[in-house]
């Protein structure tokens, strides 16, 4: 099967960037080193190529009440301009994708734009058309993924490398909400959004206009391994690892982002997690620290001191701003307050551990 390219790729391999498969496309997973791409990120800034990222439109009469049928949070409180997180669920309430929905800016082709995760884009459009079909509602949904190249910049010097470019007023931009204007001179929009923990920004622009726009953010280019680290430092999911409609079914609320869910509102889902939302989840996703040398990683076994086994990793690494291994794990919510004591099987030793809440580090 042929790997999907983003529209950067060229520049990228002209960087000598390393490369990897995820979720179908052939993406950059470091240019340095990921150590060297994290630490800019935490103190400089930082640029990602995140193209790899869906693009799905929705317009028409009905595009608000076929966007809050599929997804858990309540679109009808967004005005032009504001975006949110939300899960996309399942009738039993089980996370098939997390993603932002964007209200666009007043005066748009399109009412909304979401955000589904890599190689989630063919599925999340024909969810959206079935579920239109199905109820005879009158809206569009377009597959735009091949339309968009998606940059982000973070880290805490961003703000003013992008307003060195930019026509859009920042500092009047405030967390997650979304704007038009121009990067390099190139039309975009730019977000107020991101995924690191830093302060940053997403911008969305055509892909013949993505070398500019890449060139002007002179900062540190980082791959996929320093988003992996940072996301992870603040707790933060990733599909495929902590939720997965098949190897790892969950719902928002196990996998800590029940904060998503509108319960006020119909969705698809809904009854399923009111029961989830009143009993409370058997299983929490929590931070996990290693007292002992080792680095966790997903899939290891967690224990109780005794080495009854109580959960799994589903993330791990060595944190680099902390120095410390740290990961994410699955555990009965009992086990899910901090600093309970637990074991990580580490190829075939248990680690001495403790839990932690997340996010690892203040931000």
């Amino acid at each position: 099967m042929t790997l999907r390219a983003p529209p950067l790729s060229a520049v990228h391999r002209r960087s000598d960037a390393s490369f990897t498969d995820f979720g179908g496309w052939e993406m950059p997973v470091e240019f340095e080193s990921i150590r060297i791409e994290h630490e800019a990120v935490r103190n400089e800034a930082g640029k990602f190529d995140v193209s790899h990222m869906g693009q799905i439109t929705v317009a028409g009469p009905d595009a608000a009440t076929l966007t809050q049928r599929l997804t858990t949070n309540d679109v009808t409180v967004l005005d032009p301009g504001e975006a949110h997180y939300a899960a996309i669920t399942d009738e039993d309430g089980i996370m098939l994708d997390d993603t932002v929905v964007y209200r666009l800016p007043e005066g748009a082709a399109d009412e909304f734009l979401f955000i589904p995760n890599a190689g989630h884009d063919g599925e999340m459009t024909e969810r959206w058309l079935s579920e239109r079909d199905g109820r005879g509602l009158d809206a569009t949904v377009t597959n735009r993924t091949e339309e968009y190249a998606m940059l982000a910049v973070q880290g805490p010097d961003a703000p003013d490398l992008l307003a060195a470019e930019t026509d859009v007023s920042l500092a009047a931009l405030s967390r997650f909400e979304v704007a038009d204007g121009t990067v390099a001179g190139i039309d975009s929009l730019i977000a107020r959004t991101g995924y690191t923990g830093e302060r940053g920004f997403e911008i969305l622009c055509p892909p013949d206009g993505a070398e500019v726009v890449w060139d002007a953010l002179e900062c540190q280019p980082c791959g996929l391994g320093a988003r992996d680290t940072l996301r992870l430092e603040m707790g933060f999911l990733l599909s495929g690892q902590e939720f997965h409609p098949v190897d790892e079914p969950r719902t928002p609320y196990e996998a800590g982002i029940g904060w998503t869910v509108a319960l006020d509102t119909e969705f698809v889902g809904r009854d399923a997690l009111e029961g989830v939302a009143a009993e409370g989840p058997e299983e929490k996703l929590i931070g996990i620290e290693l007292i002992d040398r080792g680095v966790p990683r997903h899939g290891y076994d967690v224990t109780t001191p005794d080495g009854e086994p109580i959960g799994h990793v589903t993330s791990g690494t060595m944190s680099p701003t902390l120095g410390a291994p740290i990961a994410l794990a699955y555990v009965p919510a009992a086990y899910a307050e901090p600093d309970e004591s637990v074991r990580v099987v580490v190829r075939g030793e248990p680690k001495k551990a403790r839990t932690r809440s997340t996010p690892f580090l203040d931000r």
